[in-house]
């Protein structure tokens, strides 16, 4: 089959890779880039586990063809930090148990991400409403919440 060639950055290291056109780019980052953290389920943009950030805004990457993205930057959560230096986000849903089985984790952190750097101080309703687009069997989202409102106290420079 035919081959397009996609340059894109993806958590800061620029890729170039010839793909078929119809290559989905959750696929293509997970096993031609090798960046397993972006995790899918349902395969129809429905459960968000396959969330990432293309230029700064969450997208569904099981809806979203790698030749889309030619040229874009990619976050997914291997950029977020390292278990002996993690992102604020990161540590909060570590202290305040807004993981369990950790399927859904990437994608929520993403989304807090995304929401905490349009709006720094959220709401609790807000951020229910962020993560609405992402579906957790585990937790009831509660612990989730809170994670969320103490990363955004914690990166405002407060405690909560």
């Amino acid at each position: 089959m035919e081959q397009e060639k996609v340059v894109v950055s993806v958590n800061g290291v620029q890729y170039e890779r010839m793909v078929e056109p119809r290559r989905l780019l959750c696929d293509f980052l997970r096993q031609d880039i090798g960046l397993t953290g972006t995790h899918v389920g349902c395969e129809h943009g429905v459960c968000g586990m396959c969330t990432i950030l293309i230029n700064g805004r969450t997208a569904r990457s099981c809806l979203t063809f790698a030749v889309q993205v030619d040229g874009a930057e990619i976050t997914t959560v291997e950029s977020l930090g390292t278990p002996t230096n993690m992102h604020p986000l990161q540590a909060a849903f570590w202290e305040k148990h807004g993981l369990q089985c950790g399927y859904c984790t990437p994608a929520m952190l993403l989304t807090a991400v995304e929401l905490l750097d349009t709006n720094p101080n959220p709401s609790r309703d807000e951020i229910r409403e962020a993560i609405s687009s992402n579906l957790c069997r585990c937790t009831g989202y509660q612990n989730i919440v809170d994670a969320v409102e103490h990363a955004a106290a914690q990166m405002n420079g407060g405690a909560s």
